[in-house]
């Protein structure tokens, strides 16, 4: 089952050790920093794109953000 709360605490220890602000990662995905805080802080998700465009900004495995392995992959090269 999907937790939320995984999803929720990798991303903000994503944004926190590469330094970014919840502005800096809003103004990729198009959202408000006040979006990427709610998702931050477990109270929403995000849609299959934004998660895509995540995975590719921090290159990271979708399966890592999802609590899918606990392993954060780099994404392979293509």
């Amino acid at each position: 089952m999907f937790e939320r709360t995984v999803f929720s605490s990798r991303l903000k220890a994503l944004i926190k050790s590469r330094g970014k602000t919840y502005t800096e990662l809003g103004a990729i995905l198009h959202v408000t920093s006040t979006q990427i805080s709610d998702m931050a802080n477990g109270k929403t998700g995000t849609s299959m794109e934004r998660l895509f465009v995540l995975c590719q900004y921090f290159d990271i495995s979708a399966d890592y953000l999802l609590g899918l392995t606990d392993e954060p992959r780099k994404l392979k090269k293509r």
